[in-house]
């Protein structure tokens, strides 16, 4: 089990590649070795034997998977009083949804991310459930989200930043409506929307 932490990453690479500064665990195959890169050292390995862990064992439901279904979040979210944005990155709730992913589906959706997650109607869930799945869907085609330094295991970046809607746009014209994406802080993180459609 793989745990990148903050600066993480796993590059698979010819086996006769140079180490690089920071390679902290290798793991060789035939003709290529995969590298853990680390500059920080938050990230983790862990060898399991079973997947019953304490890392894993308060994970939510994949996102992508039938247990994620149409009314899950509606049913979770009755007690909640976080905003909704903070409520779908809770992993003990569903697991994978980033910032960036929870801003994009909430703007596909029309919800502000400020809203209370139990004042969110059930019929909105549904339609945040499947642009969930649409979002993060899109974002593994293309190979997942390069702002600063992210990269797949090839060394190539992920093209997702180029469909993103609100994500790192402030003050930019909507795509829906033309209003002016805005840019707020919550819970220490970014959270980009457009105040005049997300209502």
């Amino acid at each position: 089990m793989i745990h990148l932490g903050m600066s993480g990453k796993i590059n698979v690479v010819d086996i006769n590649e140079p180490l690089k500064k920071h390679d902290h665990f290798l793991l060789h195959f035939d003709n290529e070795v995969m590298r853990f890169n680390d500059p920080r050292r938050f990230g983790s390995i862990f060898y399991l034997e079973s997947l019953d862990h304490k890392l894993l064992n308060s994970l939510g439901v994949e996102p992508l998977e039938d247990s994620f279904h149409e009314n899950y979040l509606y049913e979770n979210s009755k007690n909640k009083t976080q905003n909704v944005k903070a409520f779908i990155m809770d992993s003990k709730i569903v697991v994978g949804v980033g910032n960036i992913y929870a801003c994009e589906s909430l703007h596909k959706t029309g919800i502000n991310p400020k809203t209370k997650a139990n004042k969110v109607s059930k019929q909105r869930y549904i339609n945040l459930t499947y642009k969930i799945k649409e979002v993060l869907r899109k974002a593994i085609k293309a190979g997942g989200t390069t702002l600063q330094d992210f990269t797949k295991v090839d060394g190539k970046p992920g093209y997702f930043s180029q469909e993103l809607s609100v994500y790192g746009r402030e003050n930019q014209n909507c795509s829906n409506c033309n209003g002016k994406i805005k840019r707020i802080v919550q819970n220490q993180r970014s959270t980009f929307y457009c105040p005049k459609c997300q209502n």
